[in-house]
């Protein structure tokens, strides 16, 4: 491999944080090239079709900056969401992920992912893009997250999106009228109004 390929390719995964052979791919660089910087000890591949730098420090978060390299049209919520706004003290084991009603269903074998299907009003409410370890995921707002966990409640128990509604609202990271647009869009009014008024 040429010195000034092998240095393009560096330079763009210090970059974007992980990569896929795809990504290389969309700016004229050949995929094959990451496998053979990860045979040479260069790369590190912390899970399928993904590479990053060896010497790269993961943190926490890498398994939602893998899944969102894995399923860039999938929105990190529900109690995934809730660790990353501090909203939980439990570390779920799975990375919760929103897709659309008719998406197909991502298979990767790391992270494992647990998939709820979203309206599209609800996938796309509520929203926000964080950069983690160079990639970009879409992860749930605060309030967001909150009236999501009260929609799948049955999933994941009323006790915890009790618990993540009184945190949200006692660590400032949404008002009512925040919780308010949530509940609407996730159809969660009545269900969610006499919790929201025994706050106030």
């Amino acid at each position: 491999m040429k010195r000034d390929r092998r240095q393009e390719i560096l330079t763009k995964i210090r970059q974007f944080g992980l990569v896929r052979p795809r990504d290389m791919e969309a700016i004229g660089i050949s995929g094959e090239y990451l496998h053979k910087l990860h045979l040479a000890g260069v790369l590190d591949r912390p899970g399928r079709g993904i590479y990053t730098l060896v010497d790269a420090e993961p943190t926490e978060n890498r398994p939602l900056a893998q899944a969102a390299k894995r399923v860039p049209h999938g929105v990190i919520c529900l109690l995934t969401a809730l660790r990353f706004h501090d909203l939980t003290t439990e570390s779920p084991f799975e990375v919760w992920m929103a897709i659309a009603e008719k998406a197909r269903v991502p298979r990767i074998e790391y992270p494992p992912l647990r998939i709820v299907r979203f309206s599209q009003s609800s996938l796309q409410y509520g929203v926000k893009q964080f950069d983690i370890e160079g990639v970009a995921a879409k992860i749930s707002t605060p309030a967001k997250t909150v009236a999501d966990c009260f929609k799948y409640r049955n999933k994941i128990g009323v006790d915890v999106a009790l618990e993540a509604l009184r945190d949200c609202w006692k660590q400032r990271k949404a008002t009512m009228d925040d919780f308010w647009e949530a509940a609407k869009v996730c159809r969660m009014t009545k269900v969610m109004r006499p919790y929201m008024e025994a706050l106030v």
